[in-house]
């Protein structure tokens, strides 16, 4: 990519000289004559020009899950490269008054024909690279919602054995690939996606936008939250000139971008339904029988962990397994997974001991953490000779919570997806009717 980025500036400086006084483009006088020129006109323009800067946000995308630090250093380079690059396309088109197919091609042509078929051939490699980067990046953002509870489990694959942040997630690839092929189908050309594209793009920018200002309101970072409400408001500028391709082909976003977000609403309105209809149990009534339980029935020596939401609601399938089936352990850990608001860092920690034999362990975790349960729960010092978790069987007339059950029973529990030792797993299922 530094090759990729590299020519792309040589070429366009090379044009850049030609027409010296295209910099002057910078000046924000000139952007306030155009509009004064052509009123309303102008902001159809806009939807055009945002197409150039598009790329970037797959870019931050991409390099989101590393932090802030790999992001500016790579765009210490990558923006005065774009730059110079768009630049040179502006000063060719100036110069030769016309376009014979592809703007940066013809450019590159008319500058060096020998290096023509090399630069063609470099930009297969960096298309190929910038595919990587967007499927590397729905990685990042999948695992990021399933960790905060906001879609369902997928099966995760660690690729590497020295860096966990390295996954592959089956569904989210061919996702991708089947929303590739229909697009191919539906736009036939790059030119007629554009109006897609740019839509989708600048509604991504006006949200991040409206994130980020209520993130500073909320820390009171008040500059903060003034620079990003200036950028909203910019953002919305081009993506307000960007409805207006809705007719022509930008629909196809909202329509691919109602798949994932339908699942999302159905998934988390699923999740506090069941978790309703399961009824758990107040941990003081839980704790009252428990005490007697572990008193009088013959415990199983060794620790057990069991998976729970929140101490203080016992989930139904523990109060199975210890009350009906008398599957008590000489120690029994309750785990809480909760995620914080933070992207990184992970504190676990034994909280107060809820009762004799019985004690509650907290996993605390950023949400773009990639944890390993296993060596968390070695390294605290827990050595379980079982692990329980609930399964739920639903049995429902409503529609939508049947997709639910669909979404629960193709994704795998969160014992699975954490990829604890199966030997020592052992499923119990409630039923519930929702």
């Amino acid at each position: 990519m530094l090759v990729w980025f590299f020519s792309l500036a040589i070429t366009g400086l090379v044009s850049i000289l030609k027409v010296p006084w295209l910099i002057l483009a910078v000046n924000p006088i000139n952007a306030i004559e155009f509009f004064s020129r052509n009123g309303f006109y102008g902001f159809f323009i806009l939807s055009e020009v945002i197409l150039c800067a598009t790329g970037g946000e797959a870019l931050y995308a991409d390099m989101g899950h590393l932090g802030k630090k790999p992001i500016i250093r790579a765009w210490s380079f990558v923006f005065p490269c774009l730059l110079l690059s768009y630049f040179g396309q502006g000063a060719y088109l100036i110069k030769e008054q016309r376009m014979d197919g592809n703007l940066l091609f013809s450019m590159v042509y008319s500058q060096a024909p020998p290096l023509y078929v090399p630069f063609l051939i470099l930009s297969l490699l960096a298309t190929v690279i910038a595919s990587q980067a967007i499927i590397s990046a729905m990685f990042s953002l999948v695992y990021q919602g399933i960790n905060t509870r906001i879609f369902p489990f997928f099966k995760v694959h660690y690729t590497s054995t020295k860096l966990r942040s390295q996954i592959y997630i089956g569904f989210v690839n061919w996702f991708l690939l089947l929303s590739v092929l229909f697009m191919l189908y539906i736009f036939k050309e790059s030119k007629n996606l554009a109006s897609a594209y740019g839509f989708a793009v600048t509604g991504t920018m006006t949200l991040t936008g409206v994130f980020m200002t209520c993130i500073f309101f909320l820390r009171g970072s008040w500059l903060k939250m003034g620079l990003s409400f200036f950028v909203t408001l910019y953002a919305l500028l081009f993506f307000f000139s960007n409805t207006l391709k809705i007719p022509h082909g930008a629909y196809w976003s909202v329509v691919i971008a109602s798949i994932p977000l339908s699942i999302i609403l159905i998934y988390t309105g699923g999740q506090r339904k069941l978790y309703k209809s399961m009824r758990p149990l107040r941990l003081d009534t839980f704790l009252l029988s428990y005490r007697e339980l572990y008193h009088t029935v013959n415990k199983i020596s060794g620790t057990a962990i069991f998976f729970v939401r929140d101490t203080k609601r016992i989930s139904p399938y523990i109060v199975h397994t210890m009350f009906n089936n008398n599957i008590i352990y000489e120690e029994n850990i309750l785990v809480t997974l909760k995620t914080t608001d933070r992207p990184f860092g992970v504190n676990a920690y034994f909280a107060e001991d809820l009762a004799e034999g019985l004690r509650s362990f907290v996993i605390e975790t950023g949400y773009m953490e990639i944890l390993n349960i296993e060596k968390i729960l070695r390294d605290a010092g827990i050595n379980e000779k079982a692990i329980f978790y609930g399964q739920e069987e639903i049995t429902t007339k409503n529609i939508f919570w049947k997709f639910f059950y669909l979404i629960k029973r193709l994704s795998p529990p969160l014992i699975q997806f954490y990829d604890l030792p199966p030997n020592k797993l052992h499923g119990v299922i409630t039923r519930v009717e929702m």
